[in-house]
């Protein structure tokens, strides 16, 4: 048996999948203990450890540790003259006109940061040597004294010669031990000295939060006697080992949303859809994702409670738009949907934990959308009434009935949703109308059709079990590592064979630590990225390179794969054949797991569809309730519709149909008028 678990920001989501048949199971997460709700998510689904043959996790915990600050007492290193890094940060201003911006507090206070004498120029080159000595008297005894939990050593131009970085820590682990310690080096062996830094410190922080919780559930499965194999997704879209993850925790800052891509990626592709745009809304935020030709695109660089961090990850756009998005009134008093949201704890008005406030949840439970009988197949009692007072407040402020004010804010939230999505693809040179709209997640097939016509998409693809699809993703996802390297090449005559060196060194040392993190024994398939820009420009594009390609690399092929890339992006080009350089080089190695069966929902419903009334628009329509079974595969029914799920509702609107496939998932497609 394989088993995915996913803890989210208001649900903890598994499933299994045994030769076939598939376990599923959905309890609420535990926020100040979320190793708590896999433990209950396995007891939910009646699941002994010794039955798993591999477990696969992604959860939230690092993410939530920057931004609540939860994370250990850092110290930082750095070089003398950059003691002020941290804090000065970059030139520009996110937010222009608000007269109040001060710029994000670092994860390291000033006084926290300390300088050592010596330096490595650009090229690499010891210029001024490590005063030893000087170290073990000074500095050392400064990092003790201030209990720190870890040290971060981020000196300038490491990127390209790290030996000062690796003998200072060879130097100070002997006299602070217990203490982790984080070298830029090991971490984002990238330019840009403030990135770096700021992903440093923020590795550090996290280092032993994840460290202590992966220990914990590592510690928890032993006891069990569990002998499977144990893994942890990244923000990349791949998993690594419990070692790996350890090691460099910043990669997985996003899993959950890079899980819930790769889920949506095998699904839809199975179905023979490749080229997506990914929708996941749950109960705390929004997710989207473009993928092409079956491939989603990486990022280089994030950016976590206003903080960059340097790595790999999906390119995924947030927005504070869940199903558990407070509704609220702005400074201005206009109605606002999120970002706050009323999380698990104490969760929507309807929940009945506690909240009062009114959420997009409510919104729909007033609307007739979602009916408490069949939430959760009726596993989760809902109040209704709660609902509704809830929302009567605000409805009231408005001059408006509930259904009507409910109805305004599902609006604003699936706004905030389009602008998400045209971020990602017509800011990326993409048309969202080439595109599939795949909608999972607790809430995002309820909002899927009315998304999808705003952005003029013909398509929705629900996938089965779409309420638990990044669980599913966890074991969908390969082994993968990435290795970035700065290292600046003219794109001239010479480029292709500094490539081939540069590869052949990276793939060397990409060999050594596959073997130390303890990734399956397969040899993994190779894929090269150069990021690339015209000489003098502050920004990169990435261009791929498959690595057997490398050897018969030419120059005019070079140039032309970066021109042309460029225009699709920009819809421009500029500059002759000799104006373009290589400034990073990133090789990725993915080791593909046991396949894993696509997700089925064959379910034969024992009740009929059902009639009744839902508000949409302005207007009370008549609706039909139905499960997913009482659909006939492949042929399409009218809507409007309300498709009722174990873990999500679908909403099919007048003007589009509905059918399903043999494994299950629904297509939605928008009649032409």
């Amino acid at each position: 048996m394989r088993v995915g678990i996913e803890v989210g920001g208001t649900f903890t989501d598994l499933i299994a999948i045994d030769r076939g048949r598939i376990r599923v199971a959905k309890v609420p997460s535990v926020p100040k203990r979320p190793d708590e709700g896999v433990y209950a998510a396995l007891a939910a689904a009646g699941l002994s450890v010794d039955q798993v043959a591999e477990l696969v996790h992604g959860s939230t915990v690092a993410t939530n540790a920057v931004i609540e600050r939860r994370g250990a007492k850092v110290a930082m290193v750095l070089t003398a003259g950059f003691r002020d890094l941290l804090l000065m940060q970059r030139q520009d201003r996110r937010q222009s006109y608000d007269l109040a911006y001060a710029k994000p507090a670092p994860i390291v206070p000033r006084r926290h940061c300390f300088e050592v004498a010596e330096r490595v120029l650009a090229d690499g080159t010891v210029a001024e040597g490590l005063d030893e000595a000087a170290l073990l008297a000074g500095l050392a005894p400064q990092l003790k004294s201030g209990e720190f939990g870890a040290v971060a050593i981020c000196l300038l131009n490491a990127y390209r010669n790290p030996v000062h970085e690796q003998r200072l820590i060879a130097l100070l682990r002997p006299h602070l031990p217990g203490v982790a310690l984080v070298a830029s080096s090991d971490i984002a062996r990238e330019f840009r000295e403030y990135e770096r830094a700021s992903t440093t410190a923020i590795a550090a922080h996290v280092q032993p939060v994840i460290d202590a919780y992966v220990g914990r559930m590592v510690a928890w499965l032993a006891e069990r006697q569990f002998r499977g194999r144990f893994a942890l997704m990244q923000s990349n879209g791949g998993r690594t080992t419990a070692a790996g993850l350890r090691r460099n925790p910043v990669t997985a800052l996003f899993s959950g949303p890079a899980a819930g891509v790769m889920g949506a990626v095998r699904q839809a592709g199975r179905a023979g859809f490749t080229n997506l745009i990914t929708f996941d809304m749950g109960g705390t935020s929004t997710d989207v994702c473009l993928v092409e030709n079956g491939q989603a695109e990486l990022a280089g660089q994030t950016m976590v409670d206003g903080l960059p961090v340097r790595t790999p990850l999906f390119d995924i756009v947030s927005v504070g738009a869940g199903c558990g998005s407070l509704i609220e009134v702005d400074g201005g008093g206009a109605l606002q949907v999120g970002p706050r949201s009323a999380g698990a704890d104490p969760g929507p008005a309807c929940y009945g934990r506690g909240g009062t406030a009114p959420t997009i949840t409510d919104a729909h439970v007033v609307r007739g959308t979602i009916r408490p009988a069949a939430f959760l197949g009726g596993t989760m009692p809902i109040d209704a009434t709660a609902s509704t007072h809830a929302i009567g407040d605000l409805a009231r402020r408005f001059a408006m009935d509930e259904p009507a004010l409910a109805g305004r804010a599902i609006r604003i939230a699936e706004a905030n949703v389009v602008r998400a999505i045209q971020v990602v693809s017509t800011e990326r040179g993409r048309d969202p109308r080439d595109f599939t709209l795949v909608a999972f997640g607790g809430a995002g097939p309820l909002h899927a059709a009315h998304v999808a016509a705003e952005l003029g998409i013909a398509t929705v693809f629900v996938p089965a079990h779409a309420g638990l699809l990044s669980a599913y993703g966890l074991l969908a996802a390969d082994y993968t590592y990435f290795d970035t390297e700065t290292r600046r090449i003219r794109v001239d005559a010479a480029a292709p064979a500094a490539i081939r060196d540069a590869v052949g060194e990276m793939r060397a040392r990409m060999s050594a630590r596959l073997a130390e993190l303890g990734f399956p024994g397969q040899a993994p398939a190779l894929h090269l990225t150069l990021g690339m820009r015209f000489v003098g420009q502050s920004y990169e594009i990435g261009v791929d390179v498959a690595v057997d390609e490398v050897a018969d690399l030419g120059f005019e092929d070079l140039h032309q794969r970066f021109i042309g890339t460029h225009q699709r992006i920009y819809r421009h080009v500029g500059g002759g054949r000799d104006t373009a350089e290589i400034v990073f080089l990133r090789l990725g190695a993915r080791t593909a797991p046991d396949d894993t069966d696509g997700l089925a929902d064959q379910e034969r419903p024992a009740d009929e569809p059902q009639s009744g009334a839902i508000f949409m628009g302005d207007q009370r329509v008549a609706c039909t309730f139905l499960r997913r079974g009482h659909l006939e595969a492949d042929k399409a029914r009218p809507g409007p519709l309300i498709v009722e799920d174990l873990a999500a509702t679908v909403i099919v609107p007048p003007g589009w149909t509905a059918s399903r496939n043999a494994c299950g998932d629904l297509i939605l497609r928008r009649v032409p008028s």
